[in-house]
């Protein structure tokens, strides 16, 4: 997978919407759910990178490894990769 930066908020949530996460640690059935659960309704910013092949974009293996997404001064990340358990992590900035 080619590392991606999205900006436009509607290009985010379609991306979040078509990505699984599978494996050990942190799974998710639809990206999207988990990002809005924690509040990230207009995201702003996401980047995304490495491989794994627990990941799932669009029903396809591999997909990206790591996950930034930010909303103004918080982000929710999500740590992975091929043998790795994936975690996740949530920051708020004053």
């Amino acid at each position: 997978m080619e590392d991606i930066i999205l900006n436009s908020t509607d290009e985010i949530l379609k991306l979040l919407s078509e990505i699984s996460l599978k494996g050990e640690g942190f799974q998710s059935n639809c990206l999207l759910d988990d990002a809005l659960e924690k509040g990230f309704t207009d995201p702003t910013y996401l980047k995304a990178y490495g491989e794994d092949p627990d990941a799932y974009y669009q029903g396809n293996s591999p997909a990206w490894a790591v996950y930034h997404l930010r909303q103004w001064k918080r982000v929710f990340m999500i740590y992975g990769g091929p043998g790795q358990r994936r975690r996740t992590q949530l920051t708020e900035t004053p």
